[in-house]
């Protein structure tokens, strides 16, 4: 296993890391610590990308490898940022990060189709010995998810920490920040499925 393929199997190994913070209520600043643990995860997508591209060491495995930890990576910080609810110092109203949960759970299902509907393509590709690498479109849409978790890891501590502090405008304004980045990635999620289905047609067309 190449050096790239190892960075990868860091990110999978930092998936439990970060949700056991985020959920470990008893742990001062854990949901801080999860936002951080979740960055380094996501870096470790662009680290291993650029080493295997500036020493050659791109393979079919590693092209694999690496779009399986994106996905589960996105999908666990969704799950626990829409599912688990925060508990507020001092508060009393319990609401998940990504709230209200007909904006969360809407975007979590989109998100999800999206990556389902990609891997059921490259299943399908790859019976025809065809490896689909992820296209621009794809990766723009990974940084803006990136971006919108981490974001959203923050917000969730910061109202668990600073409940009243943020009350009022604050949270306002923070919550308008959240629902545009989320708007943003949901339409590149979309475009980045279009583009990738309409680039690779050739996979559905059966031999002749």
């Amino acid at each position: 296993m190449n050096l790239p393929n190892k960075i990868t199997c860091i990110r999978l190994a930092l998936i439990p890391v970060f949700i056991f913070f985020y959920l470990a209520d008893f742990i001062p600043y854990g949901k801080l610590v999860a936002g951080i643990v979740f960055a380094i995860a996501c870096f470790t997508d662009f680290l291993d990308g650029h080493i295997a591209r500036k020493r050659n060491l791109v393979t079919n495995l590693g092209k694999f490898f690496d779009s399986i930890a994106d996905k589960i990576l996105v999908m666990a910080g969704l799950l626990v940022l829409v599912a688990y609810p925060i508990v507020p110092n001092g508060g009393t109203e319990v609401l998940p990060a990504i709230t209200p949960l007909y904006v969360g759970v809407p975007a979590a299902i989109i998100i999800l189709a999206r990556e389902l509907i990609v891997s059921a393509l490259r299943q399908i590709a790859a019976t025809k010995n065809i490896v689909l690498a992820a296209d621009m479109y794809g990766k723009v849409k990974a940084v803006f998810q990136f971006i919108t978790l981490i974001y959203y890891f923050i917000y969730a501590f910061i109202v668990e920490e600073f409940y009243f502090a943020i009350a009022g405008t604050a949270n306002v304004v923070l919550n308008i920040v959240g629902y545009v980045l989320l708007g943003i990635t949901i339409a590149l999620t979309i475009v980045s499925a279009w583009k990738y289905i309409s680039n690779n047609r050739k996979v559905f067309k059966d031999a002749d």
